[in-house]
């Protein structure tokens, strides 16, 4: 089947005018995009979050809202995946919504995510600072500092540096993850101190396997939110990806990873952690359940290779929000959304001051000296959370709109280079869940007398996202896009050159197998 051949160099609307992203290098493999979009979720909130949640909630709220959200997020990225396929545009989340909805509403989302990947980075020191205490008492501020200097220098080498180190550092996870898997299962079925099978034992524990009822099960969700996001990273590095017409096949697999990735490695998490097991939700605790699961299996040294692990996750986390938050604050300033100097870029492509001014937000890391880094990283997960959610619906709106006008304009969904199949329900189901969860998941700030700073913490972008919005449309005098004036034609991709053919030869077929599971 041909590809749609509309030429890219064609003359933009002027919302996408220096959307492209000038001096990016499309220098980023399928292999590397895959592992950054895996790497962008597997983190602390995984790793160190379910801790949470399991005592907060149970284990069996914990595994479904999880699985709730992990649904929510696919949908999301089917969504993203048929405007990201059709405009493969770098910094993609306001470019869609400024030409399918609003620019005002495109320069809040945008300034709305580069504030969350920012805080994303201090969220990441902060959680390096809890693991770090495992082992040692040094000094948390210098910890920070070591790994903030760490991360600056790989993002400010090269493109290719940041998606290798991305890379090795997601597949580590994948691996551990895996390994994980197996022990607990191994673990469950009797290789135990106890040498008992316990099966489901501890979801009959008082009080489990739903703890503290719909308000334990609503107080996941943010913590879910903060763990799932980074997966629409796909829209982002779409546009320094080599070959875009890959992104509908890594969209797609991802679902799968979800399964085992998430799903499969909360259960295990809760068929052998009881959720009344001390610290789990001690706001200074440094011990993740996933440690704990391999310490019952009698491995002396499995507390400190999880700790390892959970540690490289945490830089790959962080690495993944700088990147990206760089990337879209230079989106920004060529849209004339942000200060020109922002779109600077050196002569390797990367873009210096964008860099730069995404990295002083993480010194907000620095803050655990006076409030305690398990108090700040609760805090700033919630935020970061809470952004998130507020990005999906952005984005499952805009996905309805963009649907709606392509087919109120005559234009079949077969046209389009990867048709998702699930317009209208699946839009508005991610807008109207997420407006929803956004709206209850707080409750725990009243609970025990008013908590302000934790109140805070979960509705602050709320009030932030609509000043922003309203403070745009007035200045910029914006108005919503008509459908029937949609501009569906400039910018869209077009297949430079014939793909090569895939090998069938064992190997190959090995190959691709191999890189399709991780």
């Amino acid at each position: 089947m041909d590809k749609p051949q509309v030429d890219m160099e064609s003359k933009l609307p002027e919302d996408l005018e220096k959307a492209p992203a000038r001096g990016l290098k499309r220098a980023l493999s399928s292999r590397q995009v895959q592992m950054i979009a895996i790497g962008g979720t597997i983190g602390t909130g995984l790793f160190l979050g379910t801790g949470k949640s399991l005592a907060m909630a149970g284990p069996a709220s914990m595994l479904i809202a999880y699985a709730i959200v992990g649904a929510s997020v696919y949908l999301t990225m089917l969504a993203l995946g048929e405007m990201s396929t059709l405009y493969p545009i770098a910094g993609s989340f306001n470019v869609y919504a400024t030409r399918f909805w609003d620019p005002a509403i495109g320069f809040a989302l945008q300034w709305n995510y580069w504030f969350n990947d920012a805080v994303s980075v201090a969220s990441d020191l902060t959680a390096a600072q809890l693991i770090l205490a495992y082992w040692t008492d040094f000094p948390s501020w210098i910890v920070s500092l070591i790994f903030l200097a760490f991360l600056l220098a790989v993002n400010l080498i090269h493109v290719r540096a940041y998606g290798e180190l991305e890379y090795w550092l997601s597949l580590l996870k994948v691996l551990t993850i895996i390994m994980f898997i197996i022990v607990g299962i191994v673990t469950n079925c009797g290789v135990n101190p106890e040498h008992t099978y316990r099966g489901f034992d501890y979801w009959h524990l008082p009080g489990a396997p739903f703890v503290n009822g719909i308000g334990g099960f609503a107080s996941v969700f943010v913590t879910a939110a903060f763990a799932y996001g980074g997966t629409e990273s796909i829209t982002i590095t779409s546009g320094e990806l080599k070959t875009p017409s890959q992104t509908p096949k890594i969209i797609r697999s991802f679902f799968w990873r979800i399964m085992l990735f998430y799903i499969l490695s909360i259960l295990i998490v809760g068929i052998n952690v009881p959720y009344t097991t001390p610290g789990l939700n001690d706001k200074n605790a440094k011990t993740s359940p996933f440690t704990l699961v391999f310490q019952d299996a009698g491995w002396s040294v499995a507390a400190s290779f999880m700790n390892a692990v959970v540690l490289t996750s945490v830089l790959s986390a962080g690495n993944h929000a700088l990147y990206a938050g760089t990337r879209l604050l230079q989106s920004l300033a060529e849209q004339g959304q942000a200060p020109k100097f922002f779109e600077r870029t050196m002569p390797n492509g990367i873009p210096l001051y964008s860099t730069l001014a995404t990295s002083v937000i993480s010194l907000l890391c620095f803050g655990s000296s006076f409030i305690g880094a398990g108090q700040l990283w609760t805090w700033l997960q919630n935020i970061v959370g809470v952004s998130n959610q507020i990005s999906w619906i952005i984005i499952g709106i805009t996905s309805y709109r963009f649907g709606r006008g392509w087919r109120l304009q005559g234009r079949s969904p077969s046209d389009l280079p990867f048709n998702a199949k699930i317009w209208p329900v699946g839009p508005l189901v991610v807008a109207g869940f997420n407006i929803f969860i956004v709206l209850i998941q707080g409750w725990s700030s009243f609970k025990g007398g008013f908590q302000a700073i934790d109140f805070v913490s979960y509705y602050v972008e709320i009030p932030v996202f609509f000043l922003m919005f309203a403070a745009w449309k007035l200045v910029k005098r914006t108005k919503a896009t008509p459908y029937e004036d949609m501009d569906f034609d400039s910018g869209r991709w077009v297949q430079e050159e014939e793909e090569k053919p895939q090998g069938t030869g064992y190997l190959a077929r090995l190959k691709r197998a191999f890189f399709w599971f991780i």
